[in-house]
């Protein structure tokens, strides 16, 4: 009995001291701990709702990527571009391109559905995997955030659904696209990849 006490006392002297023993080791930087942020350009200080399930999305994480931001619409004679769209991110996305959809139903009214049947519409037709956001307007004085920025950048509004805005990895807008501008077309393609380059 007694030796077992002891053996008892012991260990509680043992655990006693350990805590503070490891208490004088010098913890790790948080700096090492965690790598650096990268600084987000004033273009995506956003915040949107994902399409397919209304979770806040910040579009900063998506800062140093190359950024093709699209107004989409189900029921337009551009919808077909869905799949042009994909492509281009299946292809470059490894590269850092990164293709944002936008839904709205500005243009003719071509986007009537709520986010699950968009989101529902988008990937059984097209099997879209890039990033989309919910149904927003896109423009005059009820566009969002983004685009109204878009807007103001450029001094080009969206005329149609499809309208494109190409934004390189520090931010900077660098060309508008209209609707009739084929995600394969060579122009597009180019701007896309020169900015990968740089």
């Amino acid at each position: 009995m007694l030796k077992t006490t002891a053996a008892l006392l012991s260990l509680s002297a043992l655990l006693g001291t350990a805590p503070a023993a490891f208490a004088q080791t010098p913890a790790a930087p948080a700096a090492a701990l965690a790598p650096a942020a990268k600084s987000c350009p004033a273009i995506l200080h956003q915040s949107f709702n994902r399409l397919q399930d209304e979770v806040p999305q910040d579009l900063c994480q998506y800062a140093g990527k190359v950024v093709l931001v699209v107004n989409t619409a189900s029921y337009c004679g551009f919808t077909n571009q869905y799949e042009g769209l994909e492509k281009l991110y299946a292809k470059y996305g490894k590269q850092g391109l990164v293709v944002l959809g936008f839904p709205s139903n500005d243009f003719g009214k071509q986007e009537p559905g709520n986010s699950k049947e968009i989101a529902d519409f988008c990937y059984n037709t097209y099997g879209v995997k890039f990033p989309m956001f919910a149904k927003s307007s896109v423009t005059g004085a009820a566009a969002n955030p983004l685009h109204a920025n878009l807007i103001k950048l450029t001094g080009k509004e969206p005329k149609w659904n499809f309208t494109k805005y190409l934004i390189d990895r520090n931010g900077k807008v660098i060309e508008y696209f209209p609707s009739k501008v084929e995600p394969t077309d060579k122009a597009l393609v180019g701007k896309i990849e020169a900015a990968l380059a740089s």
